[in-house]
């Protein structure tokens, strides 16, 4: 989502703003700007463009002002209340240019402060709910900037990291968070305070970590923080992990190239040292400790979003074939509204790359609140939904950059393979555990064996790119993956696909097809291969394009498809992880063949921390 910055310090605050905020161009935004106190002047100049960030330094270029100072404060917008323009885009200030602020997060109850505001002879300015912030603090400023901001967080409802500057209380910064993350990195009298880890690796290798409900306060002389009126002064910096380290494309045109071709580590990492192959036993440090709550657990519901929930979904297969508990997927943004039936046998396991989707996060604390047990699976070990959870497996693949995720789910993938062989202890003998154990420890050069088929898709990519609409069919394992083949290539190629599954297509879908409406049939040798057999036939007699995902060997599709892809054999609780990966390089080679920027699609964020 949306990336801030803060800085105070006596260094080129343009120089560290800017480079901390370029670190966090990965999450999607639309416009950025920034605010900075002038000690000469005694005063805040603000600077605001639309558009990427070497457009608000080109801005900076022309202007041939001095902008050093301190404080200061930066922000990339992703837009959801208001259109992208420059009054919109942050920093946001008052009435009288004296509270300056950045915002990631949503005020549900602006509009009805806003109103209150506005009788109160306020003038606001854009269409945002962040600027309210603004004219609240203005409104119970007496001097005192962190006083201000703690009244005005009072009113108001919904999700923030925040960090905030005045004209008239300078050489201060006010920063303060609820379930959006927000972090200080501290170096000497130095502070640069960002949404994310990456933005402050440059500066320091050590970071402080708001919680929920406090604010912090920051001086070149001191720095405390605030919870309901009591005052924390100590609290331990936490080191930054190998995965905020600097990331670079390599030899790889683009990000999303370069995280496909890293799926065989990714499995690596996601595996290493959670195998005991000899004994058929998978470990796992964190999740251990409630063995005793798990064996009680009659339901598993699982809650997720977008890529997430796809591999949610295959996960409830594998569940309810090995481990034999019956399991829910839930869209995480869903699952507070329906009133779900919980209860102290109900684990809820909240699957998110970044581990702050605003929507999962508040699945994860409504499930709390029903007494159900927690988990997690989370690549960002200090995120939000880690830290809610009553125990957690994480995906140690390091830093996913590219928006559209490729290696996350795939490593999701395979910690649900081994978490349903962590349930299945009973329900499975030694031998069937140990036969899965060796293909998993396949999987890492199976899935390089795919990817050598990188030009043929890439080959593939330019015959069907003139197509304006795709169909992604699969059956039980498969079908998942349709929806996550389809979704990818909505994401970066920005053309319309829809996945179904296979026996639906003749409920309607049928319809469309014709020679102008290709398929995709994810159609492995599986149980469930006389199926989708009999669908493909139907699209055939259509008249329909097909391009075939199966298992090498198998000919039998040649007369039906007009391109195929063959990924190797292996059981069929894991061949998503193969199946996904031709569709993960045919989505991105379309994007790229559209002319499209596949790393930053349109409209889209990395992390969605609001509702």
């Amino acid at each position: 989502m949306c990336g801030i910055i803060g800085y105070l310090g006596k260094q080129d605050n343009i120089k560290i703003g800017m480079t901390a905020l370029k670190k966090l161009e990965y999450r999607g935004y639309d416009s950025a700007g920034f605010a900075t106190y002038i000690p000469e002047k005694k005063e805040i100049i603000c600077l605001k463009s639309i558009g990427k960030i070497n457009s608000l330094e080109q801005k900076i270029l022309k202007s041939n002002l001095d902008f050093k100072g301190s404080p200061s404060i930066f922000h990339t917008r992703w837009a959801t209340t208001g259109i992208v323009s420059e009054e919109n885009a942050h920093p946001h200030c008052d009435c009288k240019r004296n509270i300056f602020l950045v915002h990631n997060g949503i005020v549900e109850n602006y509009k009805e402060i806003k109103e209150q505001l506005l009788r109160e002879g306020h003038n606001i300015v854009s269409e945002t709910d962040s600027e309210i912030i603004a004219h609240l603090i203005e409104k119970f400023f007496k001097g005192i900037l962190e006083e201000a901001v703690a009244k005005a967080l009072k009113i108001i409802k919904g999700t923030y990291a925040l960090i905030v500057i005045s004209q008239d209380d300078p050489e201060k910064i006010v920063c303060a968070r609820l379930s959006s993350p927000l972090i200080i990195g501290k170096k000497g009298n130095e502070y640069l305070i960002a949404s994310d880890p990456i933005a402050i690796s440059l500066f320091s290798k050590k970071f402080i970590e708001l919680n929920d409900n406090e604010i912090a306060v920051i001086t070149a002389k001191k720095f405390f923080i605030i919870k309901d009126s009591f005052f924390i002064k100590n609290r331990k910096p936490k080191k930054i992990g190998k995965q905020a380290e600097e990331i670079k494309k390599g030899e790889y045109s683009h990000f999303m190239l370069k995280e496909i071709f890293e799926e065989p580590e990714a499995i690596r990492r996601s595996i290493k040292g959670h195998l005991s192959p000899n004994k058929g036993l998978v470990r796992f440090g964190g999740m251990e400790i409630m063995d005793n709550k798990l064996k009680e657990i009659e339901k598993i519901i699982i809650v997720a979003c977008g890529t997430a929930y796809y591999a949610g979904l295959t996960g409830k297969y594998m569940l309810e074939e090995y481990a034999k508990i019956p399991v829910e997927v839930e869209v995480a943004s869903e699952f507070r509204y329906r009133n779900p039936i919980i209860n102290k046998k109900t684990a809820v396991l909240a699957i998110s790359q970044s581990g702050e989707t605003a929507d999962t996060l508040a699945a994860i604390r409504e499930a709390k609140k029903k007494g159900a047990l927690t988990l997690g699976v989370v690549n960002i070990i200090s995120s939000s939904i880690a830290r809610e959870v009553d125990a957690g497996i994480y995906n140690h693949i390091g830093q996913e950059v590219a928006v559209a995720s490729t290696k996350a789910f795939i490593s999701q993938l395979v910690i649900l393979a081994l978490f349903t062989l962590y349930l299945s202890k009973e329900n499975l003998s030694l031998g069937n555990r140990k036969e899965i154990i060796e293909n998993i420890l396949e999987l890492p050069k199976l899935v390089e064996g795919v990817l050598k088929q990188n030009s043929k898709i890439k080959i593939l990519a330019k015959k069907y790119s003139k197509f304006s609409n795709f169909f992604y069919l699969g059956r039980k394992y498969s079908y998942p993956v349709a929806m996550e083949g389809a979704l990818k290539l909505k994401e970066v190629s920005y053309i319309h696909a829809e996945a179904y599954p296979g026996g639906e297509m003749k409920h309607g879908p049928i319809a469309l097809i014709d020679k102008n409406f290709p398929l995709i049939f994810v159609a492995p040798i599986d149980s469930v291969y006389e199926k989708i057999l009999l669908a493909m036939e139907e699209a055939r007699a259509r008249n329909g394009k097909i391009i075939s995902i199966t298992t090498q060997g198998n000919k039998s599709l040649e007369k039906l498809s007009d391109d195929i892809i063959y990924i190797p054999k292996t059981l069929e609780i894991l061949s998503p992880i193969l199946t996904v990966i031709p569709l993960h390089l045919f989505a991105a080679y379309m994007g790229l063949e559209m002319g499209y920027d596949i790393d930053k699609p349109r409209n889209l964020a990395k992390s969605v921390t609001v509702e």
